[in-house]
């Protein structure tokens, strides 16, 4: 890694497979008990557990590949 450069989980896969699923933050928070928080931080790509990350497959019934993704931050200014 080049100095300056930091590595960045992204979880704008996420939001898509929600979509996907028919599943709404709002149900998040309801249904299943996600708090609002950890979706606050999900939106910012802030760290999440993997606790979190293993909730949410569970609930998507999906893989981690399709709610996160690594880059580096190179990767991300060029976007």
């Amino acid at each position: 890694m080049r100095e300056g450069e930091k590595d960045l989980i992204s979880y704008e896969k996420l939001w898509l497979t929600m979509k996907e699923k028919g599943v709404s933050q709002y149900a998040l928070i309801k249904k299943y008990n996600v708090s609002a928080g950890q979706l606050s931080r999900l939106r910012s790509n802030s760290y999440v557990s993997t606790h979190t990350i293993d909730t949410l497959c569970g609930i998507l019934d999906c893989n981690v590949e399709d709610i996160m993704t690594y880059r580096k931050e190179s990767q991300c200014k060029q976007r």
